[in-house]
């Protein structure tokens, strides 16, 4: 190759290299200008009153997409790894609300001195671990979406709570009600709300399909009708009142 084909193929390598690192520039830009970073505010409210409910819980909101703005499976939400942990500890769950992937296990660690019968028996994955001792602990896999409301069968006043998501675009309520999710794709979604505390009938009417774009990247507020009792009832596993502890029972301390 001649000298002058030399510098003529340099060249050419050169602006082709131009070319690439502007295409890739653009197309990263583009990618940038289709997101935006949704934010909202919750607000759970007495449902007789409209008032601003006292020492409200966090609130989830996520977003699932619809139509062409499905994501494939390359972007599917991962289980995580290692798994989260719901300890068991001084008779309560921590933490109390837990948002996962939707695959993703949880650990149950028992930190007490006696034993706990952790269940979830009501909606989302239906479990129930049985009698297990201090020390010991149980695994649980969350594969299929859903709100799982957790106890224990000897201890009513422990609850935890479960949310598997088969959506990234989510957020958990700061202490003010605010939200924020980050790098939500433009495009229409079904916008989901949940408060430990909302009534029923409220979370399913706070369900809809919204469309974020550059002029409506904000949810806006969204009020939520509180549950006039401000602790949630349950039954024990067999959809009885629980029975009262023992003082001498290992396995039933008060």
């Amino acid at each position: 190759m001649s000298p002058a084909q030399q510098c003529r193929s340099r060249c050419q390598l050169r602006l082709g290299m131009v070319a690439l690192a502007c295409a890739l520039f653009f197309s990263t830009s583009i990618t940038q200008a289709q997101t935006a970073t949704v934010t909202g505010k919750i607000e759970l409210v007495e449902s007789s009153k409209q008032k601003k409910a006292q020492g409200a819980s966090p609130s989830v909101v996520w977003l699932t997409p619809l139509g062409a703005n499905k994501p494939n499976s390359a972007d599917a939400m991962k289980p995580l790894n290692p798994p989260p942990q719901l300890v068991q500890k001084n008779k309560s769950f921590s933490p109390h609300l837990l948002v996962i992937p939707v695959g993703s296990a949880v650990v149950f660690p028992n930190h007490d001195p006696f034993f706990h019968n952790v269940f979830s028996l009501f909606e989302g994955k239906r479990f129930d671990l049985g009698l297990y001792e201090a020390g010991s602990e149980r695994l649980v896999h969350f594969d299929q979406p859903g709100i799982s409301y957790i106890f224990c069968n000897i201890h009513p006043e422990m609850s935890a709570v479960v949310i598997a998501l088969s959506t990234k675009w989510y957020a958990i309520s700061d202490a003010n009600g605010e939200i924020s999710i980050a790098d939500v794709p433009y495009g229409r979604y079904l916008l989901h709300a949940w408060n430990e505390h909302a009534l029923p009938d409220t979370l399913q009417s706070a369900t809809r399909e919204v469309t974020i774009s550059p002029d409506a990247p904000a949810l806006g507020l969204l009020r939520l009708k509180a549950n006039p009792e401000p602790v949630l009832a349950h039954k024990n596993k067999y959809g009885r009142d629980y029975d009262q502890p023992s003082p001498s029972s290992p396995i039933y301390p008060q």
